[in-house]
């Protein structure tokens, strides 16, 4: 039952990261891509309808970790207390900015707001990248469980990498959400820098992979490092393929595949942890340590369930009844 909720939480979590990704991943290339107020405007209505039901994945996410594995909560929120504050600001400035952002007709107001919802996008991910690459390499833990370091501890540099990379990956995704859901100049502009994205995407993510090597060396990290270049190499495929005959959709599918690939890898690497310790080999706590009881855990795990699968109907009827394009201007 352990694994079925860890299961559970990986995959709110996996949904979060591929529906928010590419909203965080469209106010990431919105300024490269918009280069008038109105193609702003068009790249920030693309994602007007799905973005607040978006977020409803990580808050469930952090309600079902509570709910399912109590011990684990306590102990990320002692470690992670700060990052997960300065999310909470950054989720309400994103939030802020779309909806203030056309209340005046002033170039100043919407070019400051413009600049708040890039930034905070970008912070986004390099926090979550960061959190992720600390899972990944471990924090250190106290006889208790609980995490006995400083925030400096997790900006080392294995973490700064990945948010890196989570800005380009994630990019790149919202840089195929674009092309596909906007028409006209933002979406061959969106086009063009999908290409770039795609390239360093696979820079960086054999950097990171190299490092994870070191990190953990064994026969985990060979599997997850060939797991990891595998999902690069199909999705810079599929992708460039898609494009290169006008098949945004598809190329839109390929990054989506990509961002699902990554985010199994990374869960399968964690396993069966919530959180590894640091150094290496100093054990961590695991989902056996961390669940309630047996009743108490199964009570939990069925109202997740109902919640999870209320959420996805949710999702596909948004999807479904708001499937046009947006065009500059309108």
């Amino acid at each position: 039952m352990s694994v079925l909720a860890f299961g559970t939480i990986a995959f709110m979590l996996a949904a979060y990261v591929l529906l928010d990704g590419y909203d965080l991943g469209v106010a990431v290339v919105a300024p490269f891509v918009g280069r008038t107020e109105g193609e702003r405007r068009a790249a920030m209505q693309a994602i007007g309808p799905f973005w607040n039901g978006n977020e409803v994945w990580l808050i469930a996410a952090g309600g079902a970790l509570f709910a399912l594995f109590p011990a684990a909560y306590a102990s990320a929120f002692s470690g992670f207390y700060l990052p997960f504050m300065v999310v909470l600001w950054l989720l309400m400035g994103r939030g802020v900015a779309l909806e203030l952002r056309d209340h005046f007709p002033s170039a100043i107001w919407r070019q400051f707001w413009d600049a708040v919802f890039s930034l905070s996008g970008a912070l986004l991910i390099a926090l979550f990248g960061i959190t992720l690459a600390n899972l990944l390499r471990g924090v250190p833990l106290d006889s208790h469980g609980y995490f006995n370091g400083t925030f400096a501890f997790l900006l080392n540099p294995f973490a700064l990498l990945v948010a890196v990379f989570a800005i380009a990956a994630l990019a790149m995704h919202g840089a195929a959400f674009l092309a596909w859901r906007v028409e006209g100049a933002v979406a061959a502009r969106a086009r063009s820098a999908g290409q770039a994205l795609r390239i360093l995407c696979l820079v960086l993510l054999v950097l990171v992979t190299v490092a994870a090597l070191v990190m953990h060396a064994g026969v985990s990290a060979f599997t997850w490092a060939a797991a990891a270049c595998a999902a690069a190499a199909g999705v810079y495929l599929v992708a460039h393929t898609a494009v290169a005959r006008g098949d945004d959709r598809a190329g839109f599918a390929a990054t989506t595949a990509f961002v699902l690939a990554l985010m199994a890898v990374a869960s399968g690497a964690i396993f069966p942890y919530l959180l590894r310790g640091y150094p290496e080999g100093s054990g961590g706590m695991t989902i056996y340590d961390a669940a309630p009881s047996a009743p108490a855990l199964a009570s939990a795990l069925a109202v997740t369930i109902v919640g999870v699968i209320a959420v996805c109907i949710y999702s596909a009827i948004v999807w479904r009844r708001l499937a046009g394009k947006v065009r500059s201007g309108e």
